[in-house]
């Protein structure tokens, strides 16, 4: 195997276990909840902390990475990883096991950056779709695989087991970056680091996000409003700076700019889902994890399947046209989501993943060739932090959507079988959200179309 193609297996293993960090414990969340005493709305800060960490640090992480190289600050935080996976089976709290989340999200933040970035300095123009698509399977390969391995983990050894599973994978990808990539990849090595920008950023999304969480009360809409403001300050620094953090100006790009709102809305649609489908199934039918893990594996097993073949049709085709079909079907599966209930059969629950795996499938691969292509290539770190964090920020927004929708309709509780016709009553309310944002993401895409630069 030639180092190109090392390199794209490498970042396809991290991107990976990236997915299965999240997913998996997502599947052992009702185990964890019940060793810890959890109430539903704890439950969704599991997946809320660290998917709020990522956003964060995604924009600073590009430019950090690519001032001391992208290989040196993937090798740092993969030993991050190993080291806090390790610490997280000792945990005896709610507080400690979020802790141990917190600083996997720092870890996790940097290698969603520098996997994407290495791949579009190793590949050329022509080949960069199909490497992106390669790429991407990882990732829906992750969201296939890690409701099955984590459920049947937790459901023979405990969630303890699923925290560890990629440590020992990852000794390997770490001895292969140390003994078998000899290219680095810097950019930035003689530019100054936008501490203002990132400070600010920093502090505005943290504000923002958490306040969007709580936004039923009064707290929460100070804070929502002021995080608005500082990131509104942000963009005003952004632009005065001579090497920021994050270069505003890219968003004159109508094609950056479109293709990464039908990303931020596409996230916000849709990554609630998984948790909403884990809890239909372990709640509602009470299936045990290992059973749910194997329903679960429906929707992301057509996109492993769909998306080196969307990557390889985005270098043929107007990658946008692609991407709007996809959440065209994306739109029609939440629609029939918001009609789960005690009663539904788990052939309607099939098609309608299906619908969300294929649509899905084929609208991210296209859409992150356009965004990915759409600036200078010294610019690519600073690229792959825009679709890292519009992948992040619509994740962490859209269990905010599903948390704000928990908290008006059920209130601060244990999800317990009192309870019940109110969790499907919230999670009915939320696909409803997500269709209109769907739909936002399909005419987004299509307005990319029209636009030359």
């Amino acid at each position: 195997m030639d180092k190109k193609n090392l390199l794209l297996f490498i970042c396809t293993v991290l991107s990976f276990f990236t997915v299965f960090a999240v997913n998996a414990v997502t599947i052992v969340i009702p185990s964890i909840a019940t060793e810890f005493h959890m109430s539903n709305i704890v439950q969704n800060w599991v997946t809320i902390i660290f998917l709020l960490v990522v956003a964060v640090l995604s924009v600073p992480a590009g430019q950090i990475s690519a001032k001391y190289g992208l290989k040196k600050v993937t090798i740092i935080s993969v030993v991050l990883f190993i080291i806090i996976s390790i610490a997280n089976v000792l945990v005896t709290s709610q507080e400690q096991f979020l802790a141990c989340r917190l600083i996997l999200g720092i870890a996790l933040s940097f290698i969603n950056v520098t996997s994407m970035a290495m791949i579009v300095n190793a590949f050329p123009p022509e080949e960069r779709g199909k490497a992106l698509g390669i790429n991407i399977t990882g990732v829906y390969v992750g969201l296939s695989l890690s409701p099955v391995i984590g459920g049947i983990l937790n459901y023979n050894l405990g969630w303890r087991s699923v925290v560890l599973f990629g440590v020992p994978f990852l000794f390997v990808i770490l001895a292969l970056l140390l003994t078998r990539i000899d290219d680095e990849w810097s950019s930035f090595e003689n530019l100054p680091l936008d501490l203002k920008g990132s400070f600010a950023y920093g502090i505005g999304m943290v504000l923002f996000m958490y306040g969007f969480t709580i936004l039923n009360t009064q707290l929460g809409v100070i804070l929502t409003v002021l995080g608005v403001m500082i990131l509104l300050i942000f963009a005003w620094i952004e632009l005065k700076q001579k090497y920021p953090v994050f270069d505003i100006r890219f968003f004159k790009n109508h094609k950056f700019l479109s293709a990464n709102f039908a990303s931020l809305c596409a996230y916000l649609a849709t990554y609630a889902v998984t948790t909403i489908l884990n809890y239909h199934l372990q709640y509602i039918k009470g299936f045990d994890s290992q059973t749910a893990g194997m329903i679960l594996l429906v929707a992301p097993l057509c996109q492993v399947v769909l998306a080196p073949i969307a990557g390889r049709l985005s270098d043929r085709f107007v990658p946008q046209i692609l991407a709007a079909i996809g959440m065209a079907l994306g739109t029609l599966s939440l629609f029939l989501f918001s009609f789960l209930d005690s009663a539904t059969s788990i052939e309607f629950l099939f098609v309608a993943m299906i619908l969300y795996g294929i649509g899905f499938g084929l609208f991210s691969p296209p859409n992150t060739n356009v965004i990915m292509g759409s600036v200078p290539p010294k610019d690519t770190s600073v690229a792959s932090a825009a679709v890292a964090t519009m992948r992040t920020v619509g994740q962490a927004m859209s269990m905010g959507i599903l948390t704000l929708v928990f908290a008006f309709v059920m209130g601060d509780v244990p999800i317990i079988q009192q309870y019940y016709p109110l969790l499907i009553q919230s999670c009915q309310i939320t696909c409803i959200i997500c269709v209109v944002l769907c739909i936002a993401s399909v005419f987004a895409s299509f307005v990319g179309i029209k636009s030359d630069s």
